[in-house]
């Protein structure tokens, strides 16, 4: 049996917690940036968790 390779594009655009969560960053950051609000900008800051139904599928593609 072959050996489970891990999806680099899921890789790079999730991160594992230490207690073994996945965060993703936000949408809508990326381009048009002037047409969007500074308070609109200051919400999408940050990352947040994965849902729970993309969490399965995205353990798998990363290899946890």
């Amino acid at each position: 049996m072959p050996k489970m390779k891990t999806h680099k594009g899921a890789a790079k655009r999730i991160k594992v917690t230490g207690s073994g969560k996945l965060m993703r960053s936000q949408a809508g950051r990326g381009h048009l940036k002037l047409a969007k609000s500074r308070k609109r900008f200051r919400t999408l800051k940050g990352e947040v968790p994965l849902a729970k139904g993309d969490a399965r599928n995205a353990k798998r593609m990363i290899g946890r």
